[in-house]
């Protein structure tokens, strides 16, 4: 089944409170037509948090949102990323070049900057993942000639100049921003919190909806380090989220066990799928997206998370890898079967 077209937005900017503009940048990719980035007011100029993806036109999306705020480039004197993943710094080298800002990332960022520096061979650890996983070969083929050649959405790496781990404070006329780990979405993530107006950047860790991605086979147990992640968060004194898709939203307590509760139900249908019969991960994907019919998007994520809740199950001594298949196939622990 192919992707469904759809008419892209132009690019826009919210004045979310005093010192705060949500800059909202187009994506190509369909049911996520959108990313955030954040100018903060900082001195002279801005504190930019993410960047939007790099793609035809981007740049320029990206300058229009600012334009309406009434910034340029020039205005940046800081670029933070909450994560590496494409939508969130795909731009950051040509902000840099055209700012002389600093980048402030985590260090874990390989899990897309390597992929950045070669993209084919990103596609093809993809591929072969997906192989063991038991995707069909044509399947396979399809995906091959369709991504070759593609690029991931990152105009180019640019290193971090600053590690951004517990203990960096990011300034800005709000006061500091407060640096929090939250892997699990990404090896990378991080989120920021202003603890006097209560306020999180929380990247893609927690958004207005129950959205799970898990970047697969960089960490050893992604879903299980996001959870402890949502645990980090829970207790952090916010009034008002700033995502990194959708509408700045309150109620941070209530999302977090939304997701938590989600990861635990959607992890029961993958020990589901296979309590009477050993299945490859991608025979599981279709009963953890409750569809038959998947989109291409649909079955890239799906099996990630697939993946990543068999790990998470593994390591609990809850399912196994049956010995010398391949593709792939698991069962329910005879323990706990």
């Amino acid at each position: 089944m192919s992707e469904p077209r759809r008419k892209r937005e132009l690019a826009r900017a919210d004045h979310v409170l005093p010192g705060v503009w949500r800059l909202r940048l187009p994506l190509p990719w369909p049911g996520v037509p959108h990313v955030n980035a954040f100018a903060i007011a900082s001195g002279s100029g801005i504190v930019l948090v993410d960047t939007g993806m790099h793609e035809p036109g981007a740049l320029g999306q990206l300058e229009r949102a600012l334009a309406l705020a009434g910034l340029r480039l020039e205005h940046v004197r800081l670029l933070v990323c909450t994560h590496a993943h494409s939508d969130h710094y795909g731009l950051a080298k040509p902000i840099v070049e055209a700012s002389g800002c600093e980048l402030w990332m985590h260090p874990n960022h390989r899990h897309m900057t390597a992929a950045a520096e070669n993209p084919e061979r990103m596609l093809e650890r993809r591929i072969e993942v997906a192989a063991h996983s038991g995707v069909p070969a044509a399947a396979l083929e399809t995906y091959r000639e369709r991504r070759s050649g593609e690029g991931v959405g990152i105009a180019g790496v640019v290193e971090p100049d600053r590690d951004l781990l517990p203990g960096v404070e990011v300034d800005s006329d709000l006061g500091h921003w407060q640096v929090y780990e939250t892997p699990g979405h990404a090896p990378s993530h991080v989120v920021l919190h202003q603890p006097d107006k209560r306020l999180l950047l929380s990247g893609d860790h927690v958004i207005g909806r129950v959205s799970l991605y898990y970047d697969f086979g960089y960490t050893p147990d992604p879903a299980g380090e996001y959870l402890s992640s949502l645990d980090t968060v829970e207790d952090l004194d916010v009034d008002l989220v700033l995502a990194g898709h959708g509408k700045p939203v309150r109620g941070l307590f209530r999302l977090v066990g939304a997701n938590r509760s989600a990861v635990h139900e959607r992890m029961g249908r993958v020990r589901d799928a296979i309590a009477s019969e050993a299945l490859t991960p991608f025979e599981i994907v279709p009963k953890l997206m409750g569809a038959t019919e998947l989109t291409p998007m649909m079955v890239n994520w799906g099996l990630s998370e697939t993946l990543c809740y068999l790990r998470h199950l593994e390591l609990e001594g809850q399912v196994e890898k049956l010995p010398d298949t391949d593709p792939e196939r698991w069962r329910l622990s005879e323990s706990k079967g």
